[in-house]
């Protein structure tokens, strides 16, 4: 009973903090509001509702909630639960990110106006999150999990305030303030709360996902596939900025899964590849073009991409995941390191690469909307390219930082269960109405 009490205490607390938040602060953003804007906050790039389309409001919100949801439905003891845990998480992540981000981008007279692309806003950082969660899936119950949620965007919002904002870095697909962020914040975490004895009988039950696994992935798989270039191109304002983020996407995904055919034959005794392999290649391959989506990537740059990130997936699988829980104990549960991590900093790597040819002549008029501050001459080719590059180890440093405090934070004492609550964590996370577990 102290159990459910402590999550049920937790919700209320924090949604009657969120309801008062909202009716001090939050209004709806006014018509004409980039006019009355602020000097110090770019509204140009931040408008709310600057390029909204309802379409892809919608597809943001599918990707969020069933393409995640289903990607953490595979384990056998913590699978369902951990579904409806993930709904959880995006109900209070989704009002905490509209209060936070508002708070950098939206403040006018001491209120936070707020549009519909502030939804979708919050649902790249709520995005991070969930990546986060996949780290420690099955090891953290809903209370640790929800706190980790408090923290976790209250971080992710000042490094992407810091990154986009302040140091005018381009990354509109997010591949460094939602996958690398969400995919090393989750590994810290995992390695503050590393219990050998314990991580030992969670990899046992773990290791019987059988055919559900396979059920799950095929599903979470045809979502990516339908929704995710509409989740890499929702911030763009333009229509014709918007069109090089899907196709360069498009490239990369069907490029890295005919990797994955390719490589996976050999590492494993399967002739063909498992569903959940090619959903962790589709991930990776969309991850890597957060940050060059919108740029000159070309479609047979995206496709070399994509290529590249599909061997390096499952390599790393292979061969960094065994090291990573060997010598720095990180138990990865999702392997978000391979198809969120890796990918996000080759993604980085690429976008910086592509920066230093950023020019009129290879760009037009779009060197204005991926690039405004090199456009209006306020910047030079090289000094983006130094922004871009330097926004890499700033990030890993905010993920480092922050995932070590919020594991601290959960690793207290009055957060975990204990052993006779734990058949009713166990509960929580396996009891749905379909069954037993």
């Amino acid at each position: 009973a102290t159990f459910k009490l402590r999550l049920s205490g937790l919700c209320f607390l924090l949604q009657i903090l969120n309801i008062l938040l909202f009716a001090v602060f939050v209004r709806y953003s006014p018509e004409g509001s980039p006019g009355q804007c602020p000097s110090q906050l770019n509204c140009s790039r931040r408008n709310p509702d600057s390029g909204f389309q309802q379409p892809h409001f919608q597809d943001v919100h599918v990707q969020v909630l069933l393409s995640f949801g289903l990607l953490v439905a595979f384990l056998s003891r913590y699978g369902l639960g951990s579904v409806a845990i993930n709904i959880l998480i995006i109900a209070f992540a989704i009002q905490w990110a509209v209060l936070l981000q508002g708070m950098f981008y939206f403040v006018l007279n001491g209120k936070i106006y707020v549009g519909a692309q502030s939804i979708v806003s919050a649902d790249f950082c709520t995005a991070a999150v969930l990546i986060s969660t996949g780290a420690v899936l099955g090891r953290v119950n809903p209370v640790q999990m929800l706190l980790l949620a408090l923290l976790e965007v209250t971080v992710c919002t000042l490094n992407e305030y810091i990154l986009l904002s302040l140091m005018g870095v381009s990354d509109r697909g997010r591949a460094l303030t939602v996958h690398t962020f969400g995919a090393y914040f989750g590994l810290v975490v995992s390695r503050v709360l590393y219990q050998p004895h314990k991580d030992k009988r969670k990899r046992e039950e773990q290791q019987d996902m059988g055919h559900q696994r396979d059920v799950f992935a095929v599903v979470g798989t045809i979502y990516l596939w339908i929704f995710w270039p509409s989740f890499t191109s929702s911030t763009s304002v333009h229509d014709n900025a918007e069109n090089w983020a899907v196709l360069n996407t498009y490239f990369s995904l069907v490029a890295s899964t005919v990797a994955t055919f390719i490589l996976c034959p050999v590492l494993y005794e399967e002739s063909t590849p498992r569903m959940v392999q090619i959903q962790d290649a589709t991930l990776a391959g969309m991850a890597v073009m957060g940050m060059a989506g919108e740029m000159l990537v070309t479609p047979f740059g995206a496709l070399i991409a994509g290529f590249l990130v599909g061997l390096i997936s499952p390599l790393g699988l292979q061969l960094i995941t065994p090291v990573l829980h060997s010598r720095l104990k990180t138990q990865d549960t999702c392997g978000v390191h391979n198809i969120h991590g890796l990918p996000g900093i080759l993604g980085a790597l690429l976008g910086t690469l592509l920066t230093l040819l950023a020019t009129a002549d290879t760009y037009g008029d779009r060197l204005e909307l991926v690039f405004p501050l090199v456009a209006q001459g306020s910047r030079t080719v090289a000094d983006q390219a130094l922004m871009q590059l330097s926004a890499l180890p700033l990030t890993l440093l905010f993920a480092a930082l922050g995932g070590c405090i919020t594991g601290c934070v959960l690793k207290t004492k009055r957060l975990r269960c204990s052993p006779d609550e734990q058949s009713i964590e166990n509960t929580v996370f396996c009891e749905v109405k379909l069954g037993n577990c």
